[in-house]
């Protein structure tokens, strides 16, 4: 025990140092992120993660967008742990057969207008579970999905264009219903 115990810590940590991320184009992701906001909402973006079922390699990810390298919140962006707080339910992970209700639920109790985010493979069509008796597939076959941001896991500066790509979408939407 002790051996092992020594032979870890001169062994320094095992984890490589994060890869290089160009703080210029965060900066701008963030930017057009939050001008896409205001038309839609104008406020900010509340984010409710429900996780269906997934290994954990989307929530890490996840994890990074929160964190200081990319910090969502500065550009209004933040995680609610209700529904009924929520404007987007981004979802990671197959849908398993046990979690249909509660996430139908949490469609249910998210107030217009809401999105619905699939992130990662598995989220997107049921990954390396797909058919498996314990899974129905993707999001897509319980709610209706706006958007599909794939990878395994996808990358922090993914996820950040996805979600810009959505409000960037919605505002160019609601701009065209409200000239009519």
């Amino acid at each position: 025990m002790w051996r092992l115990l020594a032979r870890t810590l001169l062994a320094g940590p095992v984890a490589g140092p994060p890869a290089p991320t160009d703080q210029e184009t965060v900066h701008s992701l963030g930017g057009r992120l939050n001008a896409a906001m205001q038309p839609g909402l104008g406020r900010s973006l509340a984010i409710l993660h429900v996780d269906g079922g997934s290994c954990g390699g989307c929530e890490i990810e996840l994890r990074a967008v929160r964190r200081a390298v990319y910090d969502l919140q500065r550009f209004g962006v933040s995680f609610v742990s209700t529904p009924r707080h929520a404007d987007v339910l981004l979802v990671t992970g197959p849908v398993t057969r046990n979690l249909v209700e509660a996430l139908e639920q949490a469609h249910a109790a998210t107030p217009d207008p809401k999105f619905v985010v699939a992130v990662g493979d598995c989220a997107v069509d049921g990954g390396v579970f797909k058919g498996s008796y314990a899974v129905t597939g993707g999001v897509g076959a319980t709610l209706p999905v706006d958007l599909l941001i794939g990878g395994c896991p996808p990358t922090p500066d993914r996820i950040l264009a996805g979600l810009r790509a959505l409000l960037e979408a919605n505002a160019r939407r609601e701009a065209t219903v409200s000239s009519r």
